[in-house]
């Protein structure tokens, strides 16, 4: 299997290791990081017990990967969605001055916004996967961002692109997205990124930049047996 096909547990087996709980058999993002848990590439019941005794009884976990997972009897699988990975097919980053760096003292701000615009989970500690790069109204409210998150080898996936309603239409989140991928680029690695398939709007924000879907996912959050 391929790192894409399974990139959380390739993220916290290899550049996001600092972050990870779990063992060779399930890991997880500390919790207050992010909200993925992953299993090997071909997990067997062993592993499935491990994730169970990582997030205790009844414990949920978010897992996506492209092919359906055999779940063991007694998981409960509450949510099921359909998750498109795509992948940057050329270079594409412009670094962007008017946009600043975010860190932990910006982190209730960001909170705010990603309450506002729903972009995805976001974390207390999510800012620390990589560089969130924002823009502040004259008001010096945060009314945009986008970021970086999972980091398997040799990619990273851009997240939480999100912009206030009023800061809309005026190509906010295409730039954000390229000044990020400056980063990402400079150091040699590939952007990657996952949205909902029925997000079409996205999609073509996406894809006008060069990105190309690699491959249909499922994300689901699964609950452990009580």
């Amino acid at each position: 299997m391929e790192p894409l096909d399974n990139p959380v547990w390739h993220a916290l087996t290899g550049p996001h290791a600092q972050f990870s709980e779990g063992d060779s058999l399930a890991l997880r993002y500390q919790p207050d990081v992010a909200a993925f848990s992953a299993l090997p590439d071909e997990p067997g019941v062993d592993a499935w017990n491990a994730l169970a005794a990582l997030v205790g009884p009844g414990g949920a976990a978010v897992i996506f990967r492209p092919s359906p997972l055999a779940i063991p009897s007694g998981w409960m699988v509450p949510t099921r969605m359909d998750t498109l990975q795509m992948v940057a097919t050329e270079k594409f980053g412009e670094p962007d001055p008017t946009f600043s760096r975010l860190g932990a003292g910006d982190v209730d701000e960001m909170f705010g916004l990603v309450e506002r615009t729903r972009p995805g989970p976001f974390a207390q500690r999510t800012v620390e996967l990589g560089t969130y790069l924002g823009l502040r109204s004259d008001a010096n409210r945060l009314v945009a961002m986008a970021g970086e998150r999972v980091h398997p080898a040799g990619y990273t996936e851009m997240s939480a692109v999100c912009t206030d309603a009023e800061v809309r239409k005026h190509g906010l989140a295409t730039r954000l997205m390229r000044a990020v991928a400056a980063g990402i680029e400079a150091r040699g690695e590939t952007a990657m990124l996952h949205v909902l398939s029925e997000n079409h709007s996205a999609i073509r924000v996406y894809e006008a930049l060069g990105f190309e879907v690699r491959a249909s996912f499922e994300t689901i959050i699964v609950q452990a047996p009580t």
